[in-house]
C-alpha cells in the first residue's frame, strides 16, 4: 500500500500553522554544542534531524547523540537523516568522543540513538553499550536513555538475534529504553519502510520481559493521515506491552522529497490525546505539536 503523493506545492510550506513556528534558541547555546560535536566528528539527531527544540534542550543541558554515523541503512519516508548510500565505518573512538562532549557540556541527561545499521552483525548494539559505559565512567551523575532501532535485519537476522541484541543493551541498565512505533498500524508500511508495527511492539515487550524495572517509552508522529481512533488503538497496543512513557508530536515534512503532511493536528487535539494517554495509564506523557522523542526526557 502506498500513500497518494500529490505534486508538492510552495503553498504547502507557507501554510504551516503558527503554533509550529518557534525561535531556534540562543545562538550561543547552539554554537557551543555545534562546535564541540564538529571538533569531535560526532553527531546529534538534534542537528541531523533539525529538531525545532534543540535550543531549548541544549539550554536545559540535555542532548540526543546519534551513534554509528549519519547514514542510515533504512529509507523511512518521513526521516531527515541521510540514506541511500554506503554507511560509514564504525568509529571505535566514538564512545570516548561522546563521553567527552557530555563532560564538557555538563549534560545531566543524555539520550543515545542511532541510525539503523543492518550491515553490522550486532546492528550496532555493542556501540550503544560501549558508549553508555564510557559516559558513566567520565560522568557518573549523568543518566543515559537509549532510543534504539528494532535491531532486525542483515544476514541471518531472526528473533533470537534480535533478542540477543536487545538483551545486550538492557544489561547495561539504561535510565529508559525508548523505541518509537512512529505511526499507526495501517500506515507503518509506507511511512516506515523496512519496519513492522508488530515488530516494534515486540521490542518494547522484550525489554519488559528481560528487565521489568527499566521504564519503556515510545513515540508517535501525527499528520500522515491517521484517524483519532487509530491513534487511540496504537496507545492501547503500547499499554498492552507495558509501555510506560509516551511522546506525541506533529510530523513536519523535512523536504519536498519526503511524504507530504496530510493534516496539522491542533494544540487542543494534542492536549486531548495527552489526557487520554494519561488516563490509559502512561506514567509520563508529552503531547504537543513540537514534541519529539527526547523532549523533556530528563523529567
Amino acid at each position: 500500500m502506498t500513500l497518494p503523493q500529490p505534486a508538492p506545492l510552495k503553498s504547502e510550506i507557507r501554510s504551516i500553522p503558527s503554533w509550529l513556528r518557534r525561535p531556534i534558541g540562543k545562538a550561543s547555546e547552539l554554537s557551543t554544542v555545534q562546535r564541540i560535536i564538529k571538533q569531535r566528528q560526532i553527531h546529534t539527531i538534534c542537528e541531523e534531524g533539525r529538531c525545532p527544540n534543540r535550543g531549548e534542550c541544549y539550554g536545559q543541558k540535555t542532548a540526543t547523540f546519534l551513534l554509528l554515523g549519519p547514514v542510515c541503512t533504512r529509507s523511512c519516508a518521513f526521516c531527515q537523516v541521510d540514506k541511500g548510500h554506503a554507511p560509514m565505518p564504525v568509529d571505535l573512538e566514538e564512545p570516548r568522543k561522546v563521553a567527552e562532549a557530555v563532560q564538557i557540556l555538563e549534560l545531566l541527561y543524555v539520550v543515545l540513538t542511532s541510525v539503523a545499521r543492518d550491515d553490522l552483525p550486532d546492528q550496532g548494539a555493542g556501540q550503544f553499550v560501549k558508549t553508555i559505559d564510557t559516559i558513566r565512567l567520565l560522568n557518573p551523575k549523568t543518566q543515559v536513555e537509549v532510543l534504539t532501532p528494532d535491531f532486525w535485519g542483515g544476514m541471518g537476522a531472526g528473533e533470537l538475534d534480535q533478542r540477543q541484541r536487545i538483551a545486550t543493551i538492557v544489561a547495561a541498565k539504561p535510565a529508559c529504553f525508548n523505541h518509537n512505533v512512529e505511526t499507526v498500524r495501517r500506515l507503518t508500511g509506507p511511512v516506515r519502510r523496512g519496519a513492522k508495527y508488530e515488530r516494534s511492539l515486540g521490542v518494547l515487550a522484550m525489554v519488559k520481559e528481560l528487565d521489568g524495572t527499566i521504564p519503556t517509552k515510545s513515540g508517535l508522529m501525527l499528520g500522515h493521515g491517521e484517524t483519532r481512533e487509530e491513534v487511540m488503538e496504537t496507545m492501547e497496543d503500547l499499554r498492552a506491552v507495558g509501555c510506560d512513557r509516551l511522546t506525541i508530536g506533529q510530523y513536519m515534512r523535512p523536504s519536498l522529497a519526503h511524504l507530504p503532511v496530510q493534516k496539522y493536528w491542533t494544540p487542543a487535539e494534542f492536549d486531548q490525546l495527552g489526557k487520554i494517554a494519561s488516563e490509559m495509564g502512561f506514567q509520563h506523557v508529552r503531547s504537543g505539536p513540537l514534541v519529539r522523542s527526547s523532549y523533556h526526557a530528563g523529567e
